[in-house]
């Protein structure tokens, strides 16, 4: 490394120690300008924190690392003329480090200013033009051939991207959640939205798979590296980033790194009007196309466009819903209905919302928390006028295949609309995994079902969600040991995933584990109601031969549920397992006569086996339009 380092106007004397701009000295303190000195070590490239604190303070050495840091950072800008939010010389990486941005002058001293001229790079900030600006890093020097390769990338590309000979393969992304600059805490749901539409836009992209928000979410404010995350969720490379919201404008800064390695590809700074945050973010999806080398069609960049600009107002509800959607619990699903309807209510032609409105009510079918009835019409209302307006939405098309099983069990149209959104959006999750459990399992296409939900389980890896319904399926086909290792997996990403727990008492009682599957099933009793709680254990006693504990506990259970909603397929379960047939019988009818999730699932209980040589059984399966 040279002693003397030149940058815009200023000079870095090392053996001085001193900071000079335009030849005077700038008053800067020790750890400041070393850290200044680390940083330009490896100009555009990310100093990590942990470098950071080896370099400045010992081991032995006990210190606030973090204040201490930061402090140093501030008063480095400070002496640059340098912002946090609009950085030319020096950019916080969130959750790993700093990165200098300035290119560096190759032996030669600073230009000389005018007497009385205004020094520029104390006035220039990132641009707020409309139009994205080329970053400002540049590739530091190597020794022998990877010096040669990246002096060439500066020379013959001019963006700081790498040559194609030295850019690794990219057939895998995750985006981590985008870190909120703005002092407001209330700006999260906008910058959590910002980050789960800049994931649906890239799923768009071909041959590339994309990590769901559900998976990348659990990254939110971890301190992990780069090789770590890209370990766990078998990613290529990671897309992160800061969003600034001030008035009626917004600012993403995104770089993309090779994680493996820790390698920094590409960075660039956006800033638009919030009408135009979905330009920005269809903008953003492209360049990184461009960065890892994939060649659009006309078409897939039309996809990419969106169709019009949106009421600011309206897409914040937007986000506001889907905020509250994620969550999958009652009021969090009404909450998000509120919302996407006063969306589409301001905005009739706005589509997405339109598919969040569809998405809630088939959520609150789906999950039994809202009768079939009240929702099911107002669902396919809102899909269809979402692919009326634009008919690219998987989202949508996923929605009406889990209406269809709700709608007379139209299978054929559950089937129709799940491809065709896999055809859509290859990387949407939700498509393979509700294909999966909606479509293929029930009509017993079991060895496909368990190989897509694998699949949805590759684009969402920590979702104890997938995890647990992989479980759930290999059970039913009596893969009782790889089941247990898959409902395992759920809780160590959830330890208090009520279903998990559950189906792991189930799977333990096909093994006659009888007292292990009691204890599993009481993990559960402090996150239930009393009367389900009952009502499972019942079901318990009854497999373990306990038939008059079975019988009084059922009964408890409905005395306990009077006036509320029952799980009527969950009690003829319990009964099918004390042995009354008739019993089963009546509460089977209920639950096909209130369309529950629960007769998709006919085929493969294992306590209906003793049932399937009855004519009702058979003529159930028939009515519900699953194959014998």
């Amino acid at each position: 490394m040279q002693n003397r380092i030149h940058f815009a106007h200023f000079e870095l004397d090392r053996r001085a120690g001193e900071l000079r701009k335009k030849g005077v000295k700038v008053r800067l303190q020790e750890q400041p300008f070393r850290v200044l000195a680390l940083l330009l070590e490896k100009p555009g490239e990310v100093v990590t924190r942990e470098e950071l604190r080896s370099r400045l303070w010992p081991a032995d050495t006990f210190v606030d690392f973090d204040h201490r840091l930061a402090a140093a950072v501030s008063k480095l800008r400070d002496s640059l003329g340098d912002a946090a939010d609009r950085p030319t010389f020096v950019e916080t990486v969130g959750r790993r480090g700093y990165r200098f941005l300035h290119p560096l002058q190759e032996n030669a001293p600073p230009a000389p200013t005018p007497e009385g001229s205004p020094d520029r790079t104390l006035l220039e900030g990132p641009s707020l033009s409309t139009e994205p600006r080329p970053p400002k890093w540049r590739p530091a020097l190597r020794r022998g051939a990877e010096a040669l390769l990246l002096v060439l990338a500066v020379l013959l590309l001019g963006r700081g991207r790498p040559p194609e000979a030295a850019l690794p393969h990219i057939s895998s992304i995750a985006v981590l959640p985008l870190e909120n600059l703005s002092d407001d805490p209330e700006q999260e749901y906008f910058v959590d939205g910002m980050t789960d539409e800049i994931i649906t836009d890239l799923a768009k992209l071909p041959g590339i798979r994309v990590i769901s928000r559900t998976s990348a979410v659990h990254y939110k404010g971890t301190r992990k590296t780069m090789p770590e995350i890209a370990r766990e969720l078998n990613v290529d490379a990671v897309l992160e980033g800061t969003v600034l919201r001030v008035g009626d404008r917004v600012r993403i800064r995104t770089q993309l790194v090779y994680a493996p390695a820790d390698r920094h590809i590409w960075a660039q700074a956006y800033e638009r009007d919030l009408k135009d945050v979905l330009t920005l973010q269809a903008t953003l999806a492209e360049d990184i196309a461009s960065q890892i080398r994939l060649t659009l069609t006309s078409a897939q960049l039309a996809r990419l466009a969106p169709a019009h600009s949106v009421d600011p107002e309206v897409h914040e509800l937007y986000l506001r819903g889907r905020h509250f959607a994620s969550k999958r619990d009652r009021d969090g699903l009404a909450r998000a209905i509120d919302l996407f309807g006063k969306a589409v209510v301001r905005d009739p032609t706005y589509a997405a919302a339109y598919a969040g409105l569809a998405d809630s009510y088939a959520l609150s079918a789906g999950l039994n928390l809202t009768s079939v009835d009240e929702v099911v019409q107002k669902a396919r209302a809102a899909a269809e006028k979402a692919l009326e307006i634009d008919g690219n939405l998987a989202e949508a098309h996923t929605s009406l295949g889990l209406i269809a099983l709700f709608s007379n069990w139209d299978w054929a149209n559950a089937e129709r609309h799940y491809k065709r959104a896999l055809e859509l959006d290859p990387n949407y999750a939700t498509a393979h995994h509700w294909y999966a459990e909606g479509y293929l399992m029930p009509v017993g296409r079991a060895a496909e079902a368990i190989a897509e939900i694998r699949k949805a389980r590759e684009l969402d890896p920590l979702s104890p969600v997938v995890a647990t319904d992989l479980g759930k399926e290999l059970y039913f086909v009596h893969r009782y040991d790889e089941a247990l290792a898959e409902l395992h997996r759920a809780l160590e990403l959830d330890p208090s995933f009520v279903a998990a727990h559950n189906w792991i008492s189930d799977t333990l009682l096909e093994k006659g584990m009888y007292r292990e599957a009691a204890a599993e099933l009481e993990k559960t009793k402090p996150f239930k109601e009393e009367r389900v709680y009952v009502r499972q254990t019942a079901y318990l006693y009854a497999r373990a031969g306990k038939r008059p504990e079975a019988r009084a506990a059922v009964a408890r259970s409905l005395e306990l549920s009077h006036g509320k909603p029952v799980s009527s397929g969950a009690v003829a379960l319990a009964y099918a397992a004390i042995g009354d047939r008739d019993a089963t019988f009546a509460w089977l009818e209920r639950a096909f006569a209130e369309r529950s999730s629960f007769m998709t699932s006919l085929k493969y209980w294992s306590v209906f086996d003793p049932l399937r040589g009855d004519p009702r059984f058979g003529d159930l399966i028939r009515r519900v339009g699953l194959p014998n």
